[in-house]
């Protein structure tokens, strides 16, 4: 027997392979790729689909552990990190676009709640395509992917607010304050419910699933808690999607939310991919062609109103005028929770079909063009801020007792970025009693450190004004230590453009960024990546007893080649050929004493003839916190005992097993 909804399970599933390996071709987000596979196969396209009620359950699904996954991997203690940015920065370039998109649709005549409802969407970004362009930029850590990352955060937790006030916008009840009451008190019941079972039932009830060690009942359990709380608030007349994000968050409290994520995951990315193409197929293909000029005008429209409210909630965050256009460059698209809100204004009312497909249309534009605008965002930012910037203005938050020290400055070390790599660099130099500088983009930064001494200035240094505010031309080194790989390029230029003379120590995270900052003017580049690597073999050089000053010389020789051995493919040449490492076969190992044998315990050290029989030799003996160095023949072993013992590897090993009674 035939059943309709496989071979449209297999239809939808196989043209998003076709589709997607297309899209990945030119560098395409998948999410754009599963829209497009919903717009080929759709009622508007080949017509390939049959069973779209069913598509429509398979995407419902898909909501509920986008959002049941979002919950889980939502932290309170992760947020209070980054809570000025998430809440001054989300709330205002939520509010204000929200308004502004009200504003223009007011204008056209629309309804109140159809003005709100459209600001509701516009205001979301989408979090998928804009954080995966940004870690494949190498930006998650910059300043301007802290800020939108919070911004982000910030957009998926109004979402579920919007979701309840969608119904109230629609304008179908008599008595607000009536619908307003019981929507406090389903709340009131929901945030309860919410906090006794993370509390006190889920992680009880978790422990009892993974006490058995199945995997099964334990994915079984999680699945169960997800839909029967999303359940739960379907019954109260609240969303599915609102209980799956509350079932996350219950989750996500206790210490089985990383084993449940992962073992959700694969899940989520099957259904939501249903989702997406599901909104694929509502899309009218003809009438975008139709509608086309107006479709480009309205999507210009969003690009100016996100791109500049974002611009100014960065701002009001204090970083400088091209970090903050950078956010906004990057968070300007129409974002997935919006066609999620977009089927709740649907059902009640508050999107006609002629506004769902101009939203549908704008929405598919935006995100689109989002890779080609993330792509150019930094030339764009700094063109911007240079020509805006040419007053000096992003000089006034510069600390005025700091910076009055400044012009007697000479033979100084600038530290660019205060992170971990310059907190460290500035320690060093205060033990070494080297004057230095520093220039930070993190006005709270700033202001807290400058409170405890440091010298520090706010500014962004890719600008040769701040550069020269800091004395570059009479520096010994500039350390450059920031996490945003375009504006360290750009730093490092506009270093040695103001001097020849000055040190330029750069660290990067990857290879790759070593040879363009060499080419700009960097006299060292220090890559993260293979530094660990090093530090990492070192390790394993010392654990094999090579000689520390054959171990130096092995380094040594790696940086002075710039990495060339352990950038090497396999086979080529990389100028080690002459360095050989010396390594003893001999271990130094620690053993403790387990075992009660009476031919071992209480006897002496020559008795047991330890070195006749297992060629090792016994140099120390730690007993009750205190350690034995003149170990000699009368010497006795004690259970419990820790004996350090040198001797070859397979040696040691039989000795081990002979102190364990093995």
């Amino acid at each position: 027997m035939e059943i309709p909804l496989l071979s449209d399970i297999v239809i939808i599933l196989g043209l998003s392979v076709v589709v997607i390996l297309l899209f990945q071709r030119f560098k395409l987000p998948t999410i754009l790729g599963f829209l497009a596979t919903g717009v080929i196969a759709g009622p508007h396209g080949l017509s390939l689909i049959t069973a779209t009620h069913d598509i429509e359950i398979l995407a419902e699904i898909g909501v509920i552990l986008l959002l049941f996954i979002i919950g889980m991997e939502f932290s309170l203690r992760n947020l209070a990190l980054i809570k000025r940015t998430v809440l001054l920065g989300g709330t205002t370039q939520v509010l204000a676009t929200i308004g502004l998109i009200a504003l223009v649709m007011l204008l056209f005549n629309y309804s109140m709640g159809e003005a709100f409802f459209m600001g509701f969407l516009i205001a979301l970004s989408s979090t998928a395509i804009v954080l995966k362009l940004l870690q494949d930029k190498g930006e998650i850590n910059s300043p301007q992917g802290r800020v939108v990352l919070g911004i982000l955060i910030f957009q998926d937790i109004v979402v579920v607010p919007m979701m309840l006030l969608a119904p109230l916008m629609a304008g179908g009840s008599q008595n607000i304050a009536l619908e307003l009451l019981l929507m406090a008190l389903k709340g009131a019941f929901i945030i309860i419910f919410m906090l006794v079972s993370a509390r006190y039932l889920v992680p009880r009830l978790l422990y009892l699933v993974a006490r058995t060690k199945s995997k099964e009942l334990f994915i079984l359990s999680v699945v169960v808690i997800c839909f029967a709380v999303a359940w739960l608030t379907s019954s109260l007349g609240l969303s599915l999607a609102l209980g799956a994000f509350m079932a996350g968050l219950i989750i996500s409290e206790s210490e089985y939310s990383h084993q449940a994520t992962s073992n959700i995951l694969p899940f989520r990315e099957i259904f939501t991919s249903f989702f997406f193409v599901s909104i694929g197929m509502l899309l009218d293909f003809h009438f975008m062609i139709r509608h086309l000029p107006v479709i480009l005008g309205l999507t210009l429209i969003v690009l100016l109103i996100k791109t500049l409210v974002a611009t100014i909630a960065t701002r009001l965050l204090q970083y400088p005028l091209r970090i903050s256009l950078l956010v906004g460059l990057s968070i300007f698209q129409v974002g997935e929770f919006a066609f999620i809100l977009s089927k709740t204004g649907t059902t009640y009312g508050l999107l006609t079909e002629q506004t769902y497909q101009y939203f549908l249309c704008v929405s598919l534009l935006s995100m689109a063009i989002t890779p080609f605008i993330i792509g150019y965002s930094q030339k764009l930012a700094l063109g911007v801020s240079s020509l805006l910037s040419a007053n000096q203005e992003e000089v006034p938050f510069a600390p005025t007792d700091a910076a009055s020290d400044l012009p007697n400055l000479s033979d100084h070390v600038v530290i660019i970025g205060f992170g971990i790599n310059g907190r460290n660099v500035a320690r060093a130099a205060r033990f070494a009693h080297i004057p230095y500088v520093i220039v930070e983009l993190n006005a709270v930064t700033v202001k807290h450190e400058r409170q405890q001494g440091e010298p520090i200035l706010y500014g962004d240094a890719v600008h040769g004004n701040i550069l020269h505010h800091v004395n570059i031309h009479q520096a010994r080194v500039v350390v450059v230590a920031i996490s945003d790989p375009e504006a360290t390029r750009r730093i490092t230029a506009s270093i040695r453009q103001l001097s020849d003379k000055v040190h330029v120590i750069v660290r990067v995270r990857f290879v790759q960024e070593m040879e363009e900052n060499y080419r700009l003017g960097a006299d060292e580049v220090i890559p993260e990546e293979f530094e660990t690597s090093i530090e990492i073999f070192t390790r394993v050089l010392s654990k094999y007893l090579m000689p520390r000053d054959q171990i130096e010389a092995f380094t040594h020789k790696i940086r002075a080649d710039n990495y060339d051995m352990l950038r090497s493919l396999a086979g080529r040449n990389t100028g080690m050929g002459d360095f050989e490492a010396d390594l003893p076969d001999i271990e130094v190992a620690s053993l403790r004493v387990y075992t009660d044998d009476k031919d071992i315990i209480d006897k002496p050290i020559h008795e047991m003839d330890i070195r006749k029989q297992f060629s090792i030799t016994v140099v120390a003996i730690k007993r009750d916190g205190n350690t034995i160095l003149n170990v000699n023949a009368q010497t006795v072993l004690k259970q419990g005992d820790v004996v350090y013992v040198v001797g070859r590897p397979d040696d040691v090993m039989r000795f081990s097993n002979y102190l364990k009674n093995d």
